[in-house]
Formats: structure tokens, C-alpha cells, sequence
């Protein structure tokens, strides 16, 4: 039997959750294959040759890519079995099941794609006319539910890239020299232990985590840095969810890959927290350190449940530059709550704390997702916010009360759309100036200080960014 595992969008990155799946398939004696179509056509003969066709969906973007190719693989190969799996797949459960799916299973499906092969297998026998119709109306369940009943615990293995694009391919890192690195990517923990409003992983882990062994990832790491990266990203929604298991790994990579860098995710309030472990971070090659701040409104903090403040963002900022790390602060400055003026404070706050090198143009365009099963639909005035829910777009679309703010979001992602091979700087300053001049306000010189270049990711496209008309045309 031969199964193909199917990304459509990982960041720019080579797809973990291909990588860890085909080893489980694999070592249990399966034919598993890898394709991964931000980087390459997926053919009809591939999709024609499969028993099994799983669906990697790990954010909206890769969902919503997804959608065309599931029609595709049911018009091309009728009896084979779809599956869809990752974070987004329990959300859109219902949505997935009418484009045709058949076995939805959640972010550590691992367990479950072998066991639902074995199922199949034995299924064939007694069902000559096809795969897909069998009688049964699911042939693995789901060892433990993941919206109700937590997620079973996995015996991590080492994930296999066999077969996945070269990471020559991937997004690269881009040094302040001019040069590039080779960029590959892992995961050192599963879930997170807290429960922001907007964050997708809340629904499906309730405030689960769970470490994976240090072999598991160092394994995976050597591996890659033998196949040529030179600089690792931790996928982790928060590194430090587990800091003694965080420094740990950090410590063993640098002695074992020496002159690897990497760059990691962090909470506001981890770095506060852990204000210690920044200076061991730095001289175990950390580049910088992405934090989602998403607003600098107190009161958007609150409604969203992030754990920080406004001022915590500032002394966060102040610490990661007494240590040496950079900072890469993320936001969803467009929500329900926001205003043209609030907006225009958070510009003047990048600037004033010399961030805005560090900042993607992306994050000063997002707008907020509330999508389905989220935790932001438990608040009365996002309720009395949204509409009804969209399918083509898979969320509870919503409008602002005052259509300035709209008009200033649709300013910013033009001019960020618009914005190729133009530097940081200069996108920040054209969207300063649209935004002051939305606000009524007077116009300001950005910049303030001079520009400094530093590292950068080459792809720099967020899970909750809408997926680009070039992303869709890819399909």
C-alpha cells in the first residue's frame, strides 16, 4: 500500500509534518511518500498511484491551499482513502468531510495514519470495489479526541525527509554580510502550556505540552546539518515552555553541531521569566528570538489573553538587548479593538525602541482570524462583530465599527504587497505615512534612527497572513 503525505504551505520551510509521519509509515514496512507543493507540481500519476492520500494542514494558509487539491486527488483517484491531519484539520473537521475527506485526525496523527494503513489493509480483502467506499464510516478513530478528550502521548522516532526537496529550497537565512544560510527546521516540543484567545493550538492541546527526547532532536538536527543547513529554526509555539529541557538542548547542540546557529519562538513573559537563560541562548548561537507581542494595547492584550502587558513588551526589549539576542516582535495589529490612532502609537513604539528593522512588513499588515473553534468566539462583542461564517475563506469574517481602520489595513497590505526589494525601513516609513495621514495626524520622519541590517528569514509569511495570489496560482 502506498501513501502520499501532502504539504501545501510550511513557512517557507522544509515540512516537519511530512518528515515525522513518513518515518512512523516506514519503519512500519508502509511505501510512504513526500510532496510538498510550495516547492514542486504534484502530478496526477502520483496522486493516481496512492491508497492513501494525507493532508498536512498545520495553519489556515495550508488549509485553504489544500482545498483545490483534495478535489483534484478525488476526481483523479476516486478509491483512494483522504485523510487530513495537523493542527487546522480538527477545526475544520465538518468543512473537510463535505470537500470529500474521510478520516480527519488531529496534530499527532502519526499513530493513527499507521494504524489506520493496518486497517485498510485488512479492510481491501473484504471490500474488492475500493478503499474509499467501504462500508465502515471510519476505519482508524482517532486514538484520543482533540477537541474534547486531549491528545495521546506519542513515542517520538526521529522524522525521515527522504524523498522531501532539498533545503537548498527552502527560505534561507539572510545575513547582515549579504550571505545566506541554509535553513533547517525541527520541533523540541509538542502543544504549549498556555491558552491565548487567538492562537489556533488552544482548541486542539487545552494547554497540553510535552517535550520531545533530546536524541529525537538532536538526531533530526545532525541529519540536517549533514544534508547542509547552518541554521536551525525551532518550530515550537514556545522554546521555553520547558526551559530546563530548552537549555539542555541548546548546550548539547552547540558542542555537538559547532557553528550552527539557530533562532527560536518565545512568550513575552517567558523571556521575563527567564531572563537568565538570554545570555546562554546568545553564546549557544541563537540569532534572535521571535515573540508574538501582537498588540500594545493593554486592553487588546487582556481580550486576547496574552500573559504581557505593554510595558512587559518593553523591558523584554530591553533585556534581549542588554544580552546580545535580537528580538523579532509579531503582531495582529488589526482586531475589532484597534484604532487609527492606537496604530499609529504602535508605529511610533517600533521606531522609538529601534525595532524596526526587526519587524516584517507582513506584521504591521495582519489582520485578526477568528476562525472556527476559536476561543475569541466565547467574547460578546466579538460575537456581535463577526458575520456568518465564510467557507471560501474559513473564518468568521468581521468588519470594524469605524471603516477608517479597515481602510488603513487594506493601505498596509497594499503597500507591503507592493513591496519587493524595498528595505524595512523604507516599507515602514510608506506605511507610517499612509497611517498618519488616515489619523489626521502629523506626518513623521521614519526611520529615526539610521537603518542597521540584521538577520532575516527570506519568506517572511505568517500562518495567520492571508496566502498570497501567488501561493494560490501555485496549486
Amino acid at each position: 500500500m502506498r501513501v502520499l503525505l501532502v504539504s501545501t504551505y510550511d513557512l517557507g520551510r522544509q515540512p516537519f509534518g511530512l518528515a515525522s509521519p513518513a518515518a512512523w509509515l516506514r519503519r512500519a514496512g508502509v511505501e510512504a511518500e513526500c510532496a510538498d507543493t510550495s516547492r514542486e507540481p504534484l502530478d496526477d500519476g502520483r496522486l493516481a498511484a496512492a491508497s492513501v492520500v494525507a493532508f498536512y494542514l498545520p495553519m489556515h494558509t495550508a488549509t485553504r491551499l489544500a482545498a483545490p487539491l483534495i478535489d483534484r486527488a478525488r476526481r483523479v483517484n476516486p478509491g483512494a482513502r483522504l485523510c487530513a491531519y495537523g493542527l487546522y484539520a480538527p477545526l475544520n473537521a465538518e468543512w473537510l468531510r463535505e470537500q470529500g475527506i474521510h478520516e480527519v485526525l488531529g496534530p499527532e496523527a502519526e499513530e493513527d495514519l499507521v494504524q489506520l494503513v493496518k486497517t485498510l489493509d485488512e479492510a481491501r480483502g473484504a471490500n474488492p470495489v475500493g478503499i474509499a467506499q467501504a462500508s465502515l464510516t471510519r476505519l482508524a478513530p482517532p486514538r484520543a479526541s482533540t477537541l474534547s478528550g486531549g491528545i495521546a502521548r506519542l513515542p517520538f522516532i526521529q522524522p525521515d525527509r527522504a524523498g522531501l526537496p532539498a533545503l537548498s529550497r527552502y527560505a534561507s537565512l539572510q545575513m547582515p554580510d549579504g550571505s545566506r544560510r541554509v535553513i533547517g527546521t525541527t520541533d523540541a516540543t509538542r502543544g504549549c502550556k498556555h491558552l491565548c484567545r487567538h492562537c489556533p493550538i488552544v482548541p486542539v492541546y487545552r494547554g497540553q505540552f510535552r517535550a520531545v527526547p533530546l536524541e529525537v532532536v538532536l538526531g533530526d538536527i545532525t541529519a540536517q546539518v549533514e544534508a547542509g543547513a547552518q541554521h536551525i529554526t525551532f518550530g515550537d509555539p514556545d522554546f521555553l515552555n520547558g526551559p530546563t529541557h530548552a537549555r539542555r538542548l541548546v548546550e548539547r547542540l552547540a558542542r555537538e553541531c559547532p557553528g550552527v546557529s539557530y533562532d527560536v519562538t518565545i512568550k513575552i513573559e517567558h523571556l521575563l521569566r527567564h531572563a537568565d537563560l538570554l545570555p546562554v541562548l546568545r553564546d549557544t548561537g541563537c540569532l534572535f528570538i521571535t515573540s508574538a507581542v501582537e498588540s500594545i494595547d493593554d486592553h487588546v492584550l487582556g481580550r486576547l489573553r496574552k500573559g504581557h502587558t505593554r510595558n512587559d513588551f518593553i523591558r523584554a526589549a530591553a533585556l534581549c538587548r542588554e544580552a546580545g539576542v535580537l528580538l523579532a516582535p509579531t503582531f495582529v495589529p488589526f482586531t475589532p479593538w484597534t484604532t487609527v490612532e492606537g496604530y499609529v502609537e504602535l508605529l511610533d513604539l517600533v521606531d522609538e525602541l529601534d525595532l524596526v528593522e526587526q519587524v516584517a512588513p507582513i506584521q504591521l499588515a495582519i489582520r485578526l482570524l477568528i476562525t472556527s473553534g476559536s476561543p475569541l468566539l466565547e467574547l460578546p462583542d466579538i460575537r456581535r462583530a463577526i458575520g456568518l461564517f465564510d467557507p471560501a475563506s474559513l473564518t468568521w469574517p468581521w468588519r470594524h465599527p469605524d471603516a477608517n481602520v479597515d481602510a488603513v489595513q487594506r493601505d498596509v497590505m497594499q503597500i507591503v504587497g507592493a513591496a519587493r526589494g524595498a528595505t524595512r525601513s523604507e516599507v515602514f516609513a510608506a506605511i507610517a505615512s499612509a497611517a498618519c495621514e488616515r489619523a489626521g495626524a502629523p506626518a513623521r520622519t521614519y526611520p529615526s534612527r539610521s537603518p542597521r541590517a540584521v538577520p532575516s528569514i527570506s519568506e517572511p509569511w505568517y500562518c495567520c497572513a492571508e496566502p498570497s495570489p501567488e501561493q494560490m496560482g501555485a496549486i
